[in-house]
């Protein structure tokens, strides 16, 4: 199918075109360009959202995680529950691929965004329903979604690649501090990382420098616990709407091992700008589709997630400003609850991610 397309910014208020509209541009497995649409975006249907973000790339977890390109594709504000894959709990934010959608126009109304020159073999609701769950070699169910689709429903891009960094600028996406807020980091972990005597000196002189960009600590420490060594567990019983405060940074990194890991759940560079804030518990994570083979993966340890605590991706380079949104997922042993008269939920994902866009 080709599609001439009238690219949305951050911001424009689009409408979910309706189900049959919607089927007529799938295939027969339920895709458009490899990506899937999957059933429980039926229930978006009809409604208007604002654009989130224009997703011209994302990260790809299937593989080694890099950089992808997307073609003609947004994010609403709008989640995946799971519903029709075994109830997984990531909620991961959903791809619209612009021919799903149509503008909302403040003057003529509604328009399409897309105009569908060669109409696919179209699809049915029960097709695109029975294609989400198919067995594996092994009998067991496996799962396929637009996260287990994703390096297929994309193409290769690098980080060096300048012209991604203007698309996020000009979609919307970032602002130009962010921008700049990167180059300076990127600037400091390359030195630091020169092998040239420069690392320890840098990473302090980051870490007393941050107020100006109002920024976090350097994000890149290696835990404390030697490899081999067992990591320490909390159980707190977290439920959802509990107010919770993320401890200091260097009290996480006490409870990692020397890859970053407590009980085989790695603590990212993308939390660390969340380190000493509170948030409420959006939920408890005990199972999720394992994006590489699609099966559904029990967690040994419960994770939690935090509502509007997601992963911006500023400090990890072959994905940088990566639009995906991903939620980050927490140990109890890395929060403690906060007492509600005296706290108060951080009503933004992270002071650095507010401040001068």
């Amino acid at each position: 199918m080709k599609l001439k397309m009238s690219k949305l910014r951050v911001g424009d208020w689009v409408e979910v075109k309706s189900k049959e509209e919607i089927l007529r541009t799938l295939d027969g497995n339920g895709w458009l360009d490899g990506m899937p649409f999957m059933p429980e975006m039926f229930a978006f249907c009809g409604k208007r959202f604002q654009v989130y973000k224009r997703a011209h790339k994302t990260c790809d977890t299937v593989f080694p995680v890099r950089g992808r390109r997307v073609e003609s594709s947004v994010h609403l504000d709008t989640r995946c529950d799971g519903s029709f894959h075994g109830g997984c709990q990531a909620g991961c934010m959903l791809f619209w691929k612009e021919a799903w959608l149509k503008r909302v126009g403040h003057l003529s109304g509604e328009e399409a965004i897309a105009s569908v020159a060669q109409e696919a073999a179209g699809c049915t609701e029960a097709a695109v329903e029975a294609n989400a769950k198919v067995a594996s070699n092994d009998g067991t169910a496996m799962y396929v979604c637009q996260a287990t689709r994703l390096p297929y429903a994309s193409s290769n891009l690098e980080w060096w690649e300048v012209g991604q960094y203007i698309e996020d600028y000009r979609s919307g996406n970032v602002g130009l501090w962010r921008l700049l807020c990167g180059a300076v980091y990127f600037l400091y972990y390359f030195l630091s990382q020169a092998g040239i005597g420069l690392g320890r000196p840098m990473r302090w002189t980051f870490d007393h420098l941050n107020f100006l960009w109002h920024g976090s600590a350097f994000p890149r420490r290696a835990g404390k616990i030697p490899l081999g060594e067992p990591t320490p567990v909390q159980s707190l019983n977290l439920q959802p709407g509990e107010l919770v405060r993320i401890k200091p940074y260097r009290e996480i990194l006490e409870t990692l091992n020397a890859q970053n890991r407590n009980r085989g759940l790695y603590f990212d560079a993308e939390e660390v700008p969340y380190c000493g804030r509170t948030y409420r518990v959006l939920r408890r994570v005990e199972r999720i589709v394992n994006e590489r083979n699609g099966k559904m993966q029990q967690m040994k340890v419960p994770g939690i997630i935090l509502d509007s605590v997601i992963c911006e991706a500023r400090y990890s380079e072959c994905r940088l400003f990566c639009p995906r949104s991903i939620y980050s997922y927490w140990r109890e042993i890395w929060l403690e609850r906060a007492n509600p008269k005296y706290a108060a939920a951080d009503s933004k994902p992270s002071e650095y991610a507010a401040s001068r866009e």
